[in-house]
């Protein structure tokens, strides 16, 4: 496993590192939850991401407890969350949801350490923008979280390139902590954010990228050309909305010319969606996801990938994946 700096903090991420959206709670539990950690530990992963609203604070909880079953050194391992949705999605949820105004943001980072089981969180993203609060009062609120010692770094999640600069900007008008990283989707499907719209703010400002989705919630896995499988992840009841995406035929098919190329290199087409994506210098890490061992170890193995990908092969990619891509 290759590390690499967060965007230009000290921080060195592991190039993969693992995520629990969807899997944590619902598909994963206490005991397969360490079974995991341990096993992408082993790997040499020490970023394991995590959310507030992910199965509505209960996938901080589950891995919260298998990180303290573990008994891992506080140096070893890197936790992240993040923070916008809220928990409270019924009733009078004023200032309690879909918000980054400082009263909210003061006492997620409580909830979050609570549920976690944790003294401090080391990297706190704000989950998506939130065009109701100004920029200037959010990056004081995240600024004074790290000042307080409940987190180490902030970034952002999803957020425009003008917006992030915005940050950047005031905090260092004010010498406040600056965001440092942004967590985009980004995979063979949906490029331009990250390849184009900011491409400024790498040099710019420094801009670390830890990415999420490299498989397209599953699409790039090749188990949805003949529809949504029993028990993948198209199949849950809350995620009814990734089926159109996953179903799409055009994008299935490309993904069956993508297992041609995959072959020739000897690995998955999964293992190859993944490479590619690590293979961008720009990239600090890969979130993965797993609901079991063996995917994680799968998933793990595309490090062995990433050299592999030639400027040959990359346009191979290219020809077949860049029609489709957004």
């Amino acid at each position: 496993m290759n590390y690499r700096r967060l965007g230009r903090s000290g921080l060195q991420v592991s190039e993969l590192s693992l995520g629990s959206w969807v899997t944590y709670h619902n598909q994963v539990d206490e005991s397969a939850a360490r079974e995991m950690l341990a096993a992408a530990c082993d790997a040499g992963v020490n970023f394991f991401d995590n959310a507030e609203a992910y199965a509505g604070g209960k996938s901080e909880e589950v891995m919260g407890a298998a990180i303290r079953a573990l008994k891992w050194p506080r140096l070893n391992y890197i936790v992240s969350t993040k923070f916008f949705w809220g928990l409270d999605r019924e009733g009078h949820a004023t200032n309690r949801r879909d918000t980054l105004n400082r009263k909210y943001l003061t006492q997620a980072i409580d909830g979050s350490l609570k549920r976690f089981g944790l003294d401090f969180i080391d990297l706190v993203y704000c989950h998506r923008p939130d065009p109701k609060t100004p920029v200037e009062e959010t990056v004081w609120a995240m600024s004074d979280m790290i000042t307080r010692g409940k987190a180490l770094y902030w970034g952002t999640s999803e957020w425009s390139a003008d917006d992030i600069r915005a940050a950047w900007d005031i905090a260092d008008k004010h010498h406040l902590h600056k965001p440092v990283v942004e967590q985009p989707q980004y995979h063979l499907f949906h490029r331009k954010r990250v390849e184009e719209e900011y491409a400024r703010l790498y040099d710019d400002i420094g801009l670390g990228l830890t990415t999420w989705s490299p498989l397209a919630s599953g699409l790039l896995t090749g188990k949805y050309k003949a529809g949504v499988p029993q028990g993948s992840r198209g199949a849950l009841e809350n995620m009814g909305f990734l089926v159109k995406n996953l179903t799409d035929a055009q994008k299935n098919a490309a993904v069956a010319r993508l297992e041609g190329v995959a072959a020739e290199l000897g690995c998955s087409v999964a293992q190859l969606a993944i490479a590619w994506v690590a293979r961008n210098p720009r990239v600090s890490t890969v979130i993965t996801g797993a609901s079991k061992l063996s995917q994680l170890q799968s998933n793990l193995a595309a490090t062995e990938v990433i050299a592999k990908l030639t400027p040959s092969v990359l346009a191979q990619i290219d020809e077949i994946t860049l029609p489709l891509a957004g």
